[in-house]
């Protein structure tokens, strides 16, 4: 029987497409990590990674064991949480994606209280903005906007509606004017948010007053990957800004930035936390979404 660590080593650099990367989440160096590897592939006579100067990659049969390999692994460790249910605290590790503005404006409250309710539970919340999957990339869930959860997912909804405005500095306005409609927003200049996934420009969007939506193709020549980028960028005076409201309520209560166009905001359906179904029966998941749903 092959070695259950070894098997773990692969699937990490199978997943990481480096030697390097899982090697540092193993605690080991990438040459030790290669040799691992090329050890477990001697003994069973099959190459299970291309490996050249730049890249790493799985071969059909690494990709085939990879695959496979992945929810297994998984359950194993669930096997091992599940275990929780016969201690006095739950234990494990949960490993979280989302955004930073999913972290830090909407749950941080809520993840501060299950640290602190269950001490012996490794939390890693990895902030992305881009879409990812969250079983290839070895999360437990994710958390996303409703209306951008996988189908095949299970969904539990953990945040109200979230509701956007656009913001501008009183330096800002006091040179440019304030914009009335959101057609306005022509004159204006708009920092542009840069999608990670598909690489295009965020479109800007307003409900009219007969409910339909209408979109805004910003322009500027100021382009941010960085919500907070974009909300120094906005406090300094570079342009409007359209964002969450709860990300700039300290600004906007202290008077920082300005709301205009309010009548034209328009709300989100609430985050979600989204995961596999084989997550559903474990303890310690359980005791996640009872501390995360609303």
């Amino acid at each position: 029987m092959e070695n259950l660590n070894d098997l773990r080593a692969f699937v990490l650099v199978a997943q990481h497409r480096s030697f390097t990367k899982a090697g540092a989440l193993l605690g080991v160096s990438a040459s030790a990590l290669s040799h691992t590897i090329k050890n477990l592939e001697v003994r069973l006579k099959t190459t299970l990674l291309n490996r050249t100067t730049r890249s790493t990659s799985t071969t059909e049969a690494g990709e085939q064991l990879y695959q496979q390999l992945l929810p297994l692994l998984g359950d194993i460790d669930q096997c091992v949480s599940d275990l929780s249910h016969f201690r006095d605290t739950l234990q494990g590790r949960l490993r979280i994606n989302a955004n930073d503005h999913a972290f830090i404006f909407v749950l941080w409250e809520k993840f501060q209280r299950f640290i602190e309710t269950y001490p012996e539970v490794e939390l890693e919340l990895i902030s992305d903005h881009k879409f990812v999957d969250i079983v290839a990339e070895g999360f437990d869930a994710g958390i996303r906007l409703g209306s951008d959860v996988a189908k095949d997912m299970i969904a539990v909804k953990i945040s109200d509606e979230m509701q956007m405005c656009v913001v501008g500095s009183p330096d800002y306005f006091a040179k440019y004017g304030m914009p009335q409609h959101p057609d306005d927003l022509a004159n204006h200049r708009c920092i542009r948010f840069r999608l990670p996934t598909l690489g295009g420009i965020m479109a800007w969007e307003f409900k009219m007053h007969d409910g339909k939506m209408h979109k805004i193709q910003p322009q500027s020549n100021l382009i941010g990957g960085s919500s907070r980028l974009m909300n120094h960028a906005c406090l300094n005076g570079q342009g409007l800004n359209w964002t969450p409201k709860d990300s700039v309520a300290k600004e906007l209560n202290s008077g920082e930035l300005i709301e205009v166009l309010a009548d034209y905001a328009i709300s989100y359906e609430g985050y979600h936390l989204y995961y596999p179904n084989r997550r559903q029966g474990s303890p310690l998941f359980r005791a996640l979404v009872d501390v995360l749903k609303v």
